[in-house]
This record gives C-alpha cells, sequence and structure tokens, in this order.
C-alpha cells in the first residue's frame, strides 16, 4: 500500500470499509515466493556464501590484475549468485559473445572433471583490445564479431584471467583449471546438457565510466561432489591447526617475553621539596623520609609496583627481601 494516498483513493476505502469488504495488504502477497518443485534447489545459503566468498577473491585479484594491464581503475565485485537450467543461462547470452570454456580437473580423482563456462561482456572485451593496443578506450559499444587478431589477444589475456580463478579455487580445493578454447557464438555452444542445472555467478565489472558484466557458469553436478568437501576440510584444518599449534605458540610469546628487558627498582619513601630547597642542598644535609628505617620498601618493575619487601644487606652490597606480592 503506498505510503501517500489521494483523495479517491481515500474515498475507496471508506466505501469498502462501510460496505463491509475485506482490505487485502499488498505487503501480504509479496510475502509470496514461488518454488518450483521441477527443478528444486540442490545447495543451502551456507554453500552459497562459501561459493560467494571464493569469488571474492578471485574479483579482488582480477581487480589488481586488470588495473594494472590496463592502467586505469578497475573495480570487480560479486553482483549475485545464483542457480538456473543450463537451457535458461545459454538462451540469456548474445548472439556474439566472448565465452571461455574451462576445463575443471581436481586432484582428487574420486571427483569428476567438469565444464566451466567464462562469459565475458563484449563491450570488456573491446575495452581491452583497445587499451591493450594503445587507445583511450573510447569505442566498446560494438556490434561487429571480433577479427583473429583480437581473439589471440584476449586469449592471452583470458588465460591470466582463468589463472586468478584456479587461485581463488585452490585456496579451498586442490584443482587445476585452464582454458581449454574461446568461443564467439553462443548459439553453438554445446558444453552441457539443456536440463543440467547449473550455478551462476554473476562478476560487476566497472573500469572508468563503462560497466559490464562476467559470470561464471558451473554445473551443478561438479559442485555437489566439492562443495561440502572443501567445507569440510577448513573445518578440520583449523581444528588441528589449534590443537597441534597452541602450545607452539604459547612457548614463543613465552621465550619472547622472558627475554625482554626490565627495569627493576627498590624505592625506599618518596617525598616532595620544593625547587627553592633542591637548589640549596649541599653535601651532608639530611632529608627527613618521615618512614621507619625497618618499614617494607616497595619494587617496581617498569614502575609499576610488584612486591613488598625488606632492606637489608649481603655480604657488603645492599639487598632487598622480598616478602609480599602487591595485588
Amino acid at each position: 500500500m503506498p505510503e501517500k494516498l489521494t483523495q479517491a483513493q481515500i474515498d475507496a476505502l471508506l466505501n469498502r470499509m462501510s460496505s463491509g469488504e475485506q482490505i487485502e495488504n499488498d505487503d501480504d502477497q509479496k510475502r509470496i515466493k514461488e518454488y518450483d518443485f521441477r527443478s528444486p534447489k540442490k545447495f543451502t545459503k551456507e554453500q552459497l556464501k562459501t561459493l560467494d566468498s571464493l569469488h571474492e577473491n578471485f574479483s579482488r585479484q582480477l581487480s589488481s590484475y586488470l588495473s594494472g594491464i590496463l592502467r586505469v581503475f578497475c573495480e570487480v565485485s560479486v553482483l549475485q549468485i545464483e542457480e538456473q537450467s543450463y537451457f535458461e543461462y545459454n538462451n540469456a547470452l548474445p548472439d556474439t559473445a566472448l565465452i571461455g570454456l574451462l576445463n575443471f580437473t581436481p586432484a582428487n580423482k574420486r571427483f569428476s572433471d567438469g565444464t566451466f563456462i567464462l562469459d565475458v561482456a563484449t563491450s570488456i572485451g573491446y575495452f581491452m583490445i583497445d587499451r591493450l593496443l594503445g587507445g583511450q578506450g573510447a569505442g566498446y559499444n560494438l556490434s561487429r564479431n571480433f577479427t583473429d587478431i583480437e581473439i589471440a589477444i584476449l586469449d592471452n589475456v583470458m588465460k591470466r584471467i582463468v589463472g586468478f580463478l584456479g587461485d581463488a579455487w585452490r585456496n579451498y580445493l586442490d584443482v587445476d583449471i585452464g582454458l581449454n578454447s574461446l568461443e564467439t557464438n553462443a548459439r553453438l555452444l554445446q558444453a552441457l546438457a539443456p536440463e543440467d542445472i547449473v550455478v551462476i555467478v554473476v562478476l560487476n565489472v566497472k573500469i572508468r565510466d563503462m560497466q559490464g558484466t562476467m559470470s561464471v557458469c558451473i554445473p551443478a553436478e561438479n559442485l555437489e561432489e566439492v562443495v561440502g568437501q572443501f567445507s569440510l576440510k577448513y573445518t578440520r584444518s583449523s581444528k588441528k591447526q589449534s590443537m597441534e599449534n597452541e602450545e607452539a605458540k604459547k612457548k614463543i610469546i613465552f621465550d619472547t617475553l622472558t627475554d625482554s628487558n626490565l627495569e627493576v627498582k627498590a624505592v625506599l619513601a618518596e617525598m616532595q621539596l620544593d625547587l627553592r630547597d633542591i637548589m640549596q642542598l649541599q653535601p651532608e644535609d639530611v632529608i627527613p623520609l618521615h618512614k621507619n628505617i625497618r618499614s617494607d620498601i616497595s619494587i617496581l618493575v617498569d614502575n609499576i609496583p610488584w612486591f613488598y619487601a625488606k632492606l637489608g644487606e649481603t655480604k657488603t652490597r645492599k639487598a632487598v627481601k622480598l616478602n609480599n606480592q602487591i595485588q
């Protein structure tokens, strides 16, 4: 229901109330979410959150790389992660595209090899080509196909981008990701079956005044095998590390502290004198301390009182005997 009502809407509400008709709240209708039982969701929010964290690391590395080679500030961030069928994903791709087919090869042979798809907006591709060839990056809204020379240039860039994606995955799972081929026609792309479920990670790329998207298409079959594995791996590794290294860390900290130099002072008494009296002091003068010689003195460690002690001598040296610790 809108916050401000016109006079006509107010009159209509009054008429409906007087007639006894029930007024429905639009907010109740907005709470209803449709659910497709023919294609149920395969991944929980926690698993998708882990996938989001993985691609956040990838986006940070990609931002630094693009800023370096293009010599302009680039910002890459994760826009959204969603599940859908491969038919819906492929059908949404434009006819002219820049698509990399990636080989996904886990080191553990219990997991299946797979094919990832990395789609880059053509505007980003043309912008990179113009900047890499010395241009200003102005002509990026083009509708033509990429030339063979442009494909060769982009092939080197895509290999580096795929390398950063592999580095992000290796933080969670021992896997190798490499660029298999570079395609420019989405209609001829037959990487997966149309009914296969995939997870789409959409990245927003902002370069100067140009914005475009990159998307990583991950088959659900491959992701189901490994997503629980690298989550479990990180849970176990953190516990194992805390159990094995806790004592070693404590020992290192303790050894470092025991080698530290601290000043220890025995203070018999403290008093205040005027500057005039201090300037008139002479040898053999006596300063009353207003404290018995047999009373306790304070032991200070780096000017912090730690112990009470008795003043005495041992052989030919002055000494103190610690009595109690100061609370």
